[in-house]
């Protein structure tokens, strides 16, 4: 797997370049929320400014405005007039994915041809490049070419950016069905080395998008990883053939791989959530190398494909979360897309005046609360004063 780089990459030069825009500082006097509330998978829109509660490290602050949000319009608003909302939309793809499939195509197609509007930009961040277009392009040249090239270009740069990581994969199953345990430890160090998420780049990537004005939406599309083990009927053969030993060395060498988060789950939690970045995590349980969804994996072969994500699985979590964002997992990449995407277009903006405002570069808690009725708040975690 590619190292995943953020903010840095080519442009193709039919894609037009984003403007560069004035940096934005959070304000002194009013702070913004994005907040979706959620009975189920419903989104509720009826609540007003009564209706809400703000608190900025555990203490209640005053409300000066609640704007309703669909897409890039106002349904309604309610408080000071003179709080301008930011409308223009910027999302940005992240594909941290090993093997191409076909479902990536479909999200780019739903996205292009029913998400963005006139004044939207996008961002597409794949192993290998960075490609970035404003929606005027679309002026130029007709949405099926875009699409095409689009889907041309995911198709491209994961195959490319993941063969290593398919070809070490293919290694350590060999060296598996082969019983060659110092090959297959040997691999198994080698694919570690391939799954690197470098923080420094990531809070510079989410600085470099605080600067953006608008209502900011990233998507990460992280398939899962898989390892090989024996099925539990090899392993019995393997006990009863009269070589205990290299399988209980087989079976305790992959049951013990396990794996540390080595970056700061929370420094990033912050640096998105002050720049006001909703992360959407998009978990991907398919894998066309096992050609299904490794949770339901038949158990009878001799060889089976263990997921083992776990820990980038709950860092990613934990960050769309504190960034108001959502997390979702399918077999089926772009039937997760549409469901947080079309959560994502649907909110309210918050606006409140902090008391004693101080500007001392320290991260201050926000918490949404609505007064009456079992709903699921979600919205960013805080935000740095400065």
């Amino acid at each position: 797997m590619k190292k995943i780089v953020f903010g840095a990459g080519f442009f193709l030069i039919i894609l037009s370049l984003f403007p560069q825009e004035l940096s934005h500082v959070v304000s002194v006097i009013n702070i913004e929320i994005p907040t979706r509330v959620f009975k189920g998978d419903k989104f509720i829109d009826h609540l007003t400014i009564n209706d809400f509660e703000v608190y900025e490290d555990g203490q209640p602050q005053p409300i000066e405005a609640v704007y309703l949000i669909k897409k890039a319009d106002i349904k309604r608003e309610e408080g000071k007039k003179e709080i301008k909302p930011r409308l223009s939309r910027l999302f940005i793809f992240l594909f941290e994915m090993t093997e191409y499939l076909p479902e990536t195509d479909k999200a780019m197609d739903y996205f292009i041809d029913q998400v963005i509007l006139p004044d939207d930009s996008f961002e597409v961040v794949t192993p290998v490049k960075t490609y970035r277009m404003k929606s005027d392009v679309f002026d130029i040249i007709p949405k099926e070419t875009v699409k095409k090239q689009l889907k041309e270009i995911l198709r491209r740069d994961i195959v490319m950016g993941g063969s290593e990581y398919r070809n070490l994969l293919r290694d350590v199953r060999a060296s598996l069905e082969e019983g060659n345990l110092n090959d297959y430890r040997m691999y198994l160090e080698q694919l570690e080395t391939l799954r690197k998420l470098d923080q420094k780049k990531m809070i510079a990537f989410a600085e470099e998008l605080k600067k953006q004005d608008g209502q900011k939406n990233v998507f990460l599309f992280y398939q899962q990883e898989v390892l090989p083990q024996l099925a539990p009927d090899a392993r019995a053969r393997m006990m009863l053939s009269g070589d205990p030993q290299s399988a209980l060395e087989q079976m305790e060498l992959l049951d013990s791989y396990t794996r540390d988060v080595r970056f700061d789950v929370g420094a990033i939690q912050k640096a998105f959530s002050d720049a006001s970045v909703s992360i959407n995590f998009i978990f991907i349980t398919k894998t066309q190398m096992t050609g299904r969804d490794v949770t339901n994996m038949n158990p009878s072969w001799n060889i089976v494909m263990v997921e083992k994500s776990e820990d980038f699985f709950s860092a990613f979590r934990e960050i769309a979360r504190a960034t108001g964002g959502l997390s979702t997992s399918s077999a089926n990449a772009a039937s997760a897309f549409k469901t947080a995407v079309d959560a994502s277009e649907n909110y309210y903006l918050i606006y409140y005046r902090p008391q004693n405002y101080k500007a001392d570069g320290k991260f201050h808690e926000l918490k949404v609360k609505v007064k009456s009725g079992n709903y699921n708040v979600i919205h960013r975690a805080g935000y740095i004063a400065r």
